[in-house]
């Protein structure tokens, strides 16, 4: 049996407010920078069965027996490390990204309610869609943070506006954006990005465009994430006229002792360390928010592995943020995915 949330009524005779709604949707973050809060959100994440696939029976000893018992401690710390005044840094961004795309949008004539929900942790999925329908609006387009799709990303979002669904009687008309990697203005933003960064800094040896990783057997599965990010990389270096020995490609935040897709980037920074490089670059094309795995997994650990294997100096390029280039770009995508839903009077 369905268990339906009440839903608003209104007034006989008043009359119907209808909108477009845009959901943005990121990973997700721990509430704060301690123990506690980091281990109530890996327990939501890891027990996703689109993020980790071994069978629950098997996975959830390990994940609480061993796992979050040990790992919120560490995590808590390298959170600390990257924590802003005003709270994580990725739903910082996240933020000014959604406030910035609902102006954006309004200046060219798109009258649309734009809200931010996280997959794991707060503002959740749910109610984030609850908001949109109490404003009215009948339309929504949910538009997932990651360039490239993935199952353990994309679909998991999927899944939980499918979970929504299912609790929600009158349901608005839903669309998805499965992916933009080779969408024109993000990748035109990222390069912006990249060259306002040597427009500062001057040019590196190598640019290393470095990946969220995923295990092998994802990719064996059909998984197109992978192939997206090789696209990702070969527009983007196309875009900043890089050749094919100005710029490597690897993949980051390897966890467990699965076989992951490389080359991995840790071993590939100490590699280049190792051959002299005197300068290296970093991008993240996969995050447009800045989070740990760009600005404590890159920014501090990679620089501490490049330059313990003899290398020079690492430069961190930072990811797209509230970059008015990669805003432009987001007003786009989204004016494209609503053609044919025009806003109805209010």
């Amino acid at each position: 049996m369905a268990f339906f949330r009440p839903e608003p009524t209104r007034a006989a005779g008043s009359p119907v407010s209808e909108r477009i709604g845009v959901l943005l949707c990121n990973l997700g973050t721990p509430d704060a920078a301690t123990p506690p809060a980091v281990r109530r959100y890996l327990a939501e994440f890891l027990s996703d069965p689109r993020v980790v696939e071994i069978p629950p029976a098997l996975w959830q000893p390990i994940l609480h027996g061993i796992i979050l018992r040990r790992r919120p401690a560490v995590s808590a710390k390298k959170y600390q490390s990257i924590w802003l005044p005003e709270g994580s840094p990725l739903l910082v961004y996240s933020r000014k990204q959604a406030v910035m795309l609902r102006g954006y949008l309004g200046e060219r004539g798109c009258d649309a309610s734009v809200r931010l929900a996280m997959r794991y942790g707060q503002p959740s999925v749910a109610t984030e869609l609850d908001a949109l329908k109490a404003e009215g609006c009948t339309r929504v387009l949910v538009l997932p943070l990651y360039p490239q799709y993935s199952g353990t990303t994309t679909a998991s979002v999927i899944d939980a506006v499918t979970e929504w669904t299912r609790a929600t009687r009158h349901v608005p008309e839903l669309r998805f954006v499965n992916r933009f990697h080779d969408d024109v203005g993000y990748i035109g933003a990222l390069a912006k990005r990249v060259q306002e960064h040597w427009m500062a800094k001057g040019r590196p040896d190598t640019l290393l465009m470095s990946f969220h990783g995923v295990p092998q057997r994802t990719v064996d599965r059909g998984d197109p994430y992978v192939a997206e990010c090789r696209e990702t990389a070969r527009l983007l270096a196309a875009q900043l006229g890089l050749g094919k020995d100005q710029w490597q490609l690897s993949f980051q935040s390897r966890f467990g002792r699965a076989q992951w897709v490389g080359p991995a980037t840790q071993a590939t920074l100490e590699q280049l360390g190792r051959a002299g490089a005197r300068r290296v670059d970093v991008v993240c094309p996969g995050f447009v928010s800045d989070c740990l795995e760009t600005l404590e997994e890159i920014a501090i650990e990679g620089r501490a592995a490049f330059t313990a294997a003899g290398g020079g100096e690492l430069d961190y390029v930072p990811c797209l943020n509230d970059h008015p280039a990669w805003v432009t770009a987001l007003a786009g995508l989204v004016q494209r995915h609503l053609q044919g839903w025009q806003p109805l009077p209010r």
